[in-house]
């Protein structure tokens, strides 16, 4: 067989190899790939019980299971708090389109047991009005409100970022007492931070900041959320 004026056998190796690379699936099933594949992760870090088999789950798995063009009704999940089994949190994806308040209301009727939840994160793929924004008032519980397109890389895993390891109230309490300060007097991280965003910290929470590098030694740093 021929391509181009080259049989295959012809074919320079490195022409062979960067096909392979190439993802003939569609982009629609790698975003919602991706992007559960980071909210898997975001909840693991947060303490909720996230199965390994989930987050490892490969693009070929995801595709054999959800298709080329995924359904979101079954892309829904829900996660238990690890050592707190009153947590549990619901993750909802939203169809492409810009999301408004018939939409949120069509949701608020869709979810059953609610008083069970103490959470949800709702993915949308669009703008979302100020109404909508204002419609999620309705639910009893936090509702966190993700772009797709934030979600498809973790940003925690970036090799510039140093690394964040949210304190328990006990040890912000003892960093406080050991420097004899207020909490005010620490430095801020804005709730609307995207580690902040991924963490679902709260106003007050303290996060611990590593710096390490080649160049420059070890330094840690104390942000409080506002």
């Amino acid at each position: 067989m021929e391509a181009n004026g080259l049989h295959e056998e012809e074919r320079p190796a490195q022409a062979k190899t960067l096909c392979s690379y190439v993802d003939e699936g569609s982009i629609e099933s790698h975003r919602y790939y991706l992007s559960r594949k980071t909210v898997l992760e975001m909840l693991r870090d947060r303490g909720f019980s996230i199965p390994s088999s989930e987050i490892d789950l490969s693009l070929a798995e995801f595709r054999a299971i959800h298709g080329q063009s995924p359904d979101i009704e079954r892309l829904r999940f829900s996660a238990t708090h690890a050592s707190d089994s009153s947590k549990r949190i619901l993750v909802n994806f939203c169809w492409p389109g810009a999301v408004k308040v018939n939409v949120i209301r069509s949701l608020a009727g869709q979810l059953f047991n609610t008083d069970t939840l103490s959470g949800m994160i709702l993915i949308v793929q669009d703008q979302i009005t100020n109404q909508a924004l204002k419609a999620l008032e309705v639910f009893k519980f936090k509702v966190e409100v993700f772009q797709i397109t934030d979600l498809l890389v973790n940003i925690t895993k970036h090799v510039l970022k140093p690394k964040h390891e949210v304190l328990t109230n006990q040890q912000k309490q003892e960093l406080l007492k050991k420097y004899n300060i207020e909490e005010k007097q620490l430095p801020r991280m804005l709730q609307k931070d995207a580690i902040a965003r991924y963490y679902g910290l709260e106003r007050g929470q303290v996060v611990k900041v590593t710096y390490s590098g080649d160049i420059s030694q070890m330094h840690v740093t104390y942000r409080c959320v506002w």
